[in-house]
């Protein structure tokens, strides 16, 4: 008993001793195959499907990881005798064990998602009604859908959870919505058809994608006005700030460019991607950024520094759409 103690105690030494790095899970929504994947982004391998959703494009993740949650651009006709019945759903997955553990009806197709710093509400934006929706995941319900403008597309929340601004491109907006009473109180300036968005690391300026126009707006989240525009490529897509927030990231579909902005300086740069670049994330703590293709199943790695391509993650199938990383 006394030689198996002491051999316990050196075993618990021994894992004290050595060092155990936990590596970050990225979760990718890949929309026309019907699955969400998992990529090791340490080395950049697929380590999961997640079957069991329909065509998600919007993901999010729980803080703690425990939960991810996809929308769906798929949606069905509501009964003649309720018009006012869910048309398309949330789906719950559990990483953990593997599948979707359960559902929440809700009024439209889904396009993008964002989550509160708490982990308790998911904004989805549905395009088609004009509105987010407000998921209460303490009750398991929608709390309620906040009109914001027409085609709302991307929901960035601030730092604090107080505030959520919502991108609408069918009135060149953005929606400031106060979370503590959910009403919209502001509507910023965001250039021609805003889409995807990005908050500077100090919270003080949002960054727009107006993908027809082929620039990125600079919004000062004071006063509500657009103070720069950068002029990049054509049908402008994924939009990021690197890890050190100095450096800005695009992708242009038709143009088949990756762009970098200066955020000081203005000074830009791109590499070519073929074909159709299309959503992005920077994978923070890795000086990696995922870039997905529109026409291809595959996602390019870049490094953020060097702007080279270090490799491909090639896909089971569909498309790259907005991703979720753990922390």
């Amino acid at each position: 008993m006394r030689a198996l103690s002491h051999l316990t105690i050196i075993m618990v030494m021994a894992l004290i001793a050595s060092p155990v790095f936990a590596g970050k899970t990225v979760y990718i929504p890949l929309g026309s195959a019907n699955v969400v994947i998992a990529v090791d982004a340490n080395t950049d391998k697929i380590t999961a499907t997640y079957t069991g959703v329909k065509n998600p494009h919007g993901l999010v993740i729980t803080p703690d990881g425990e939960y991810l949650i996809a929308g769906s651009l798929s949606e069905k006709l509501p009964p003649k005798n309720n018009p006012k019945a869910p048309t398309s759903e949330l789906f719950f997955i559990h990483p953990a064990h593997g599948h979707v553990m359960s559902t929440i009806p809700v009024m439209g197709w889904t396009h993008h998602q964002a989550i509160t710093p708490d982990g308790r509400y998911v904004f989805s934006t549905h395009g088609a009604k004009g509105n987010v929706s407000v998921v209460d995941l303490q009750s398991n319900s929608v709390l309620k859908y906040i009109a914001t403008g027409p085609s709302p597309n991307f929901t960035i929340i601030s730092r604090k959870g107080d505030r959520a601004y919502v991108s609408n491109t069918g009135n060149n907006s953005i929606s400031e919505i106060d979370l503590k009473n959910w009403k919209v109180i502001r509507k910023l300036e965001a250039g021609p058809a805003p889409e995807h968005m990005a908050i500077s690391a100090d919270e003080k300026f949002l960054y727009v994608t107006n993908p027809r126009a082929g620039t990125v707006s600079e919004v000062s989240i004071k006063t509500g006005k657009i103070i720069k525009k950068y002029k990049l490529g054509n049908e402008l897509h994924g939009l990021d700030i690197s890890d050190d927030g100095k450096k800005l990231f695009a992708s242009s579909k038709k143009d088949n460019k990756f762009f970098t902005v200066n955020l000081k300086t203005g000074k830009q740069n791109s590499i070519t991607l073929n074909p159709a670049p299309y959503h992005l994330n920077t994978i923070r703590g890795t000086n990696k950024v995922y870039v997905s293709s529109r026409k291809q199943p595959k996602i390019w790695v870049i490094n953020q520094e060097t702007m080279k391509v270090s490799g491909e993650i090639k896909l089971p199938g569909g498309e790259g759409h907005q991703m979720a990383i753990t922390k």
